[in-house]
């Protein structure tokens, strides 16, 4: 008992020692400027964060207004594509049915730039 006692007593001088030699550590005017400055950065935090939510709810509401325009040019685009896809498959197979009837009809890349001598508009702009 006297022993856990003393211990004690030890262990509270210890920490009533540390706690003074902190003490003199720290300047109590750094740790109030630390304190302004926490609660400086705090109220900017808070700020943000309410901008954040405004913007958040802001855009919420945009996108409600627009999601449904956006619903139906996505379902024409896929529609078009489908299409487009159509065409151009018809497009190959008349190709192909007109190279096996007439071989010289349409003449290869290479001889269609010999044969193309118009001035490249594309590239003077």
């Amino acid at each position: 008992m006297e022993m856990e006692q003393s211990e004690r007593e030890a262990i509270r001088d210890a920490s009533e020692d540390i706690s003074r030699q902190f003490n003199t550590l720290v300047n109590a005017n750094d740790v109030d400027t630390l304190k302004q400055l926490q609660e400086l950065v705090l109220g900017r935090l808070q700020d943000s964060n309410a901008v954040l939510s405004h913007f958040n709810a802001f855009s919420d509401k945009c996108f409600s207004g627009i999601s449904g325009d956006l619903s139906k040019n996505t379902l024409l685009l896929r529609s078009m594509k489908i299409d487009l896809d159509y065409i151009f498959q018809k497009l190959r197979s008349m190709k192909a049915k007109i190279l096996a009837t007439y071989p010289d009809a349409i003449p290869d890349p290479s001889t269609m730039q010999k044969l193309d001598q118009r001035p490249d508009l594309e590239r003077f702009q």
